[in-house]
């Protein structure tokens, strides 16, 4: 009898192994096919920017005239996420329902093109006796309008958006495998945003 309950034990063991080791196949190949999507994640954005700045000239400490200077122009935002940060800790599967924990939404390519810079001649008042807005004062304006998008960006809506679209491609993915409940979540809800590009390599317009 001794030796019966010792062989349903050995038996039992075996099927929970052996379960333990499927699952961790699975969630490899998952992990495997999610990463294969890396470039697929990736939202991309325009952000129209408005440039204006002025210049006093002043005579005895009297203004005497002000110079204007008007243009529009436009960054370009690329946001993804780094799937090869996705650990095996980070999916948990219980048969036919699996959740999965992303890494956070980064911004992955900042760009503010100067060939898209386009001054509004017919406000722009560049040129006043005594008073010019140059090159170099010019470049002050669109650097300034930079950082002001830099700034901003964790309140223009890409981080959500971002989410979205993720969300969607990754639940595509994982569908392939047949899960019948899909729960993705992100571990962070802020954006992350790395220096690429810095205002100091703005080129001049």
């Amino acid at each position: 009898m001794a030796n019966i309950k010792r062989k349903g034990m050995a038996i039992g063991l075996l099927l929970i192994l052996g379960f333990s080791a499927c699952e961790k196949d699975e969630r490899g190949m998952v992990i495997g096919k999610i990463q294969q999507a890396s470039d697929l994640v990736v939202s991309e954005f325009v952000v129209d920017k408005v440039v204006f700045g002025k210049k006093t000239r002043n005579l005895l400490f009297i203004p005497v005239n002000e110079a204007s200077f008007l243009a529009y122009s436009r960054a370009k935002i690329k946001t993804g996420i780094d799937l090869e940060k996705i650990t095996e800790q980070d999916i948990e599967i219980d048969e036919r329902k699996i959740t999965l924990r992303l890494p956070p939404i980064e911004v992955i390519n900042f760009s503010y093109p100067p060939e898209d810079f386009v001054e509004d001649s017919l406000i722009s008042n560049p040129d006043r006796f005594l008073n010019e807005i140059n090159l170099e004062d010019q470049e002050t304006f669109f650097r300034m309008a930079e950082m002001d998008i830099r700034d901003n960006l964790p309140h223009m809506g890409l981080l959500s958006t971002s989410q979205d679209h993720a969300r969607k491609l990754i639940h595509m993915v994982l569908k392939s495998f047949d899960f019948e409940e899909i729960y993705i979540h992100f571990k962070s809800d802020s954006l992350l945003i790395r220096q690429v590009n810095s205002p100091e390599n703005l080129m001049n317009p």
